[in-house]
């Protein structure tokens, strides 16, 4: 019974327990018992990762408030909680950013157990090691998600055994929290191997771009430099390049047999029970469109200007955005996408990424499907290396690698079966090869055409603390008066700070 409730239960968990704690503590479970071989290890940490595929966390919470949050993606509904997101008056009640906390902390509880499990595992250090480098890598990336939306916060990294020390439990200044994200990250690379069977199981590479990735965000930007160069120098030894066609990196049927992605997070191959599954695909879906049974639900929908503002020789903005839909039967222009009549259709492109190839296992309205997103792929490694380089005035390797992710957007891509409205794209001028100096801002454009509504744009904005520029009257989305520096960070939720008054919440909250 007890090697059961560590099967099922890995782990629910809030910092301070939950209403019923007294009665059903299931978050102060003991690595006691339970951990006898890697294979225990590894068990520990796929309940870890498991928790990043719920709805409330990539499947829909985090990813679209981090598309809200932009200034790509405009709110096309009005759930109030989705409104606060959009228009950055988010109270610490808000449904969405509550739940992506505790679905983010249940896997780092699920982490944690796993690492201090090891510990009790007989076994070398190269059998059990590997497999809790895992650990220590999905517990970073949680808290790297964590901490750049909240700052400083609860920083927990053993079980918790007890329920009086969880509510005494205070927030870690962002700085130690970086530091500790590091610090695993570190671990990670030192033991996961080169390559892994599946890019959603972490390989030394994910751990090492996302070293540079954290140096980059700090500032830090020979660090990020040297992180990413020594990837992009031992690509063949991580069996990494850029995935020649970029419309299949949001193809279900393609995306596991590309080089590309370095971290993903698995949705495939499996029947998606209850809420471990995705609804990115309707939740930026064309009302009334044919495909995925029914279409989506017009919620997350970028303004016209941000389709305009794109090159139309592009061939990233034909596989980022739906131009065209099929409604009742006929093909229709985005002109004329409110012939659904439905109230939240728009006569403007809608998010085409997530809509056009969900798999074999999407469900109504392209609900679970079954493609691995990718967390973080080659393309940001370039990237994150670009703008190191213009940091440090390395001009000349800026270019290099800026123009090697334009090259592989000029070489278009053919028509792929299974889409109603499939993308078909000759290789193309545009994006023309960049060339004399290089600027951040070059770079931060690049990432918003190659990144679009992938949960990075916000993030740009936040590190580089462009919000006034972005969100001013001339932005994508027009200005949005609400938005001061304020709200770089979110609100701590509030039934957190109920439970433990330790707990301080960010200012203007």
């Amino acid at each position: 019974m007890k090697n059961l409730k560590y099967l099922f239960l890995i782990i629910g968990f809030t910092l301070a327990g939950c209403s019923d704690l007294e009665e059903e503590p299931i978050g102060l479970l003991s690595p006691e018992g339970f951990f006898q071989t890697p294979g225990d290890i590894q068990t520990a940490v796929d309940g870890a990762f498991t928790h990043a595929i719920n709805e409330k966390f990539w499947g829909r919470k985090l990813s679209i408030a981090l598309m809200l949050r932009s200034d790509m993606v405009n709110l096309q509904s009005d759930q109030t909680r989705r409104v606060e997101m959009n228009e950055f008056t988010t109270l610490a009640s808000n449904g969405m950013l509550t739940e992506y906390w505790l679905k983010a902390y249940q896997g780092i509880a699920a982490a944690n157990l796993a690492i201090a499990g090891a510990e009790n595992v007989v076994a070398s250090d190269e059998l059990k090691n590997p497999v809790t480098a895992q650990a220590y890598f999905i517990r970073a990336f949680y808290y790297f998600h964590l901490v750049r939306q909240f700052g400083g916060l609860p920083y927990v990294d053993a079980p918790i055994e007890d329920a009086e020390a969880a509510a005494a439990i205070v927030r870690t200044p962002a700085d130690e929290v970086y530091a500790q994200i590091l610090s695993d990250l570190a671990f990670a690379k030192q033991w996961l191997p080169d390559t892994q069977t599946s890019r959603a199981i972490p390989a030394k590479s994910a751990a090492s771009a996302y070293i540079a990735l954290v140096h980059l965000t700090r500032g830090d930007y020979q660090d990020a430099y040297n992180e990413a160069t020594e990837i992009i120098d031992n690509k063949a030894t991580y069996d990494l390049d850029l995935e020649p066609n970029f419309q299949n990196l949001f193809n279900a049927d393609a995306i596991d047999s590309s080089k590309e992605p370095i971290f993903s997070i698995d949705y495939n191959n499996v029947e998606a029970p209850d809420n471990a599954y995705d609804q990115i695909a309707p939740m930026t879906g064309i009302r009334g469109d044919d495909r995925n049974e029914g279409g989506g639900w017009s919620v997350a929908v970028p303004t016209l200007a941000v389709y305009d503002t794109w090159p139309a020789g592009d061939y990233r903005r034909a596989v980022s955005f739906d131009e065209e839909a099929s409604i009742s039967g006929t093909i229709e222009p985005f002109t004329n996408f409110t012939v659904s009549g439905h109230v939240h259709a728009a006569n403007q492109p809608y998010i085409g990424k997530y809509t056009r190839f969900p798999g074999e296992f999407a469900r109504g309205n392209a609900r679970a499907t079954s493609t691995n997103p990718s967390m973080m792929r080659y393309a940001e490694v370039l990237l994150i290396a670009a703008e190191a380089a213009v940091e440090l005035g390395n001009n000349a390797e800026a270019v290099t690698y800026i123009n090697e992710v334009r090259a592989r957007a000029r070489m278009g891509g053919e028509t792929v079966t299974g889409a109603n409205v499939p993308v078909s794209f000759a290789p193309s001028a545009v994006p023309a090869d960049i060339s004399g100096t290089v600027t951040v801002n070059d770079v931060l454009e690049e990432r918003r055409f190659e990144f679009a509504f992938e949960g990075k744009r916000w993030y740009d904005i936040a590190r580089r603390r462009i919000g006034a520029e972005v969100f001013g009257a001339s932005g994508l989305e027009g200005e949005k008066p609400f938005f001061t520096d304020v709200d770089y960070l979110l609100p701590l939720p509030g039934d957190e700070l109920e439970r433990n008054p330790n707990l301080t919440q960010n200012p203007g909250y």
